[in-house]
Order: structure tokens, then sequence, then C-alpha cells
């Protein structure tokens, strides 16, 4: 099978040893955040887009909520079905790019965390309409006034981090808030590595892009794994969160 792009490869190398990472270690506190952010009955729809190992879906279902995962990555899914089993629950998996992703359900929340696709360009990914697409297929899923959590790169730290060298070799674009970098990890298989691009967002952008795809942004906190909380940004941390709520339709 042809990989969609080289985020989906490095996911699919990555997936055996993704939970040995630091920053999946608070999935129970930040379920507990998600819960009470959300304020939904325990039998309510939640689609998670760029779902993952599934830490967050299968929690989630633990405790009651009707879980959908999305991910691009083969492997990262067959890694969240046994965590599924292994916690004997039922979610249901699908394997699709989150930016061509449709849905013939009504969801009455969604989740996109720790990056979620959102921000994973491709080598040749068009860094304006990537996240547009994937805020709008999540849009066209949820039921009226249903609430997003989302977090993003945070560019407001790529910005403070990046020298002008580094915009003249490549590795930062200005225009397009991306950066390229290689990217050497673990897998199954040993030492691999791939060369990624990414792409990080402002705040005043974001909520650009959520009223453009019938969203209203109500909050933009810290997002960063492990530091969730109802505070202001910290401007070199790695992510940031938006909580929005929907409020037209836009397909």
């Amino acid at each position: 099978m042809t990989k969609r792009n080289e985020w989906e490869e490095f996911f699919d190398g990555h997936a055996p040893v993704y939970m040995e990472n630091s920053f999946t270690k608070h999935t129970l506190a930040e379920v507990d955040f998600i819960i009470e952010e959300l304020q939904l009955r325990p039998d309510s729809r939640i689609l998670d887009v760029g779902c993952g190992t599934g830490r967050h879906s299968v929690e989630l279902a633990r405790r009651g909520y009707l879980m959908t995962g999305v991910d691009i990555s083969s492997g990262m899914l067959a890694q969240a079905r046994k965590a599924a089993k292994n916690a004997g629950v039922r979610v249901e998996w699908i394997h699709a790019d989150a930016t061509e992703f449709k849905s013939n359900n009504a969801f009455d929340a969604a989740i996109c965390l720790c990056e979620g696709g959102f921000g994973l360009l491709g080598r040749n990914g068009d860094p304006f309409e990537h996240g547009l697409s994937i805020l709008r297929n999540i849009n066209e899923a949820l039921e009226p006034n249903a609430k997003i959590i989302l977090t993003a790169v945070n560019g407001l730290a790529l910005i403070r981090r990046f020298k002008q060298a580094d915009v003249e070799k490549g590795r930062f674009d200005p225009t397009t808030m991306a950066e390229v970098y290689p990217m050497e990890y673990d897998s199954s298989e040993g030492k691999k590595s791939l060369l990624l691009r990414e792409r990080g967002f402002v705040p005043t952008e974001l909520v650009m892009m959520f009223r453009q795809t019938g969203f209203e942004v109500q909050n933009i906190w810290g997002g960063t794994a492990g530091n969730w909380g109802r505070r202001r940004i910290d401007l070199d941390e790695i992510e940031i969160m938006i909580i929005a709520t929907k409020t037209a339709n836009v397909g």
C-alpha cells in the first residue's frame, strides 16, 4: 500500500514503541479534563481525530462513552485495537486521513489531541488547506452546538526558537509557519529516520480558522501534554489548546 505521506510511514514504524514516550503517561488526568470540559453523559458519542494508539479513546470508552477513533496510521490503529481488547471495551476504529475523513454519524463532541494530524503536513501538503479540511470534516460530523477540544503546535514557540539562518537553510518557512526536520525514531526494526514537515499556529489565526469552518472559540489555553489546564499559554510550550463550539454547518 502506498503511504499517504511521511507521517503515515513514521507512525507505522514508531507505533510499537509509541506508548514509551513520556508525554503518553498522563492519560487518566487528561481524560478527567476532557470529561469535565465536555460535560456529556457517559453514553454520548465522541469522535477522536488522530486517535493514535487510542489512549484517550480507550479510557473514555472504559468510562462509558461511545468512541470512534480515526487515524492515518494502520500501525497505530493496530496498537489501539490491542489496547481496547485488553481494556475490555469496544471502540470503532477507522483508517483514514483526517483531511479526507467523512462520517455518516452525528457525534456529540470531538477531540483532536497531541496534534492529532492537525498541522502534520506531508512534504507536498498545502499548509493552508490542510487544517481547514480537518476542521470542516469534524464540523460535518458533529451535532449542532457540539464541542471540540483540539491541541495544535504552538507557533509562538517556533517564532521564538528559529533564527534567520534557519529560514535561509530551509528549516523554517515564516510564510507558512512550517518547519522541516529529520526525525530519528525507534521502531520494532531498530532506528529509522525520515524528513518530516510540521506546521505551527498562532492563536489569532486559529480563531479565524475555526470561525471559517463553523465554530466559535470559547477558550485558548496552554495545551502541552501533561500540563493541561485553564491557564494562559506559555510562549515556549509545545502546544496550545482550543475549546470551541459548533455554531454553523459548513458542508
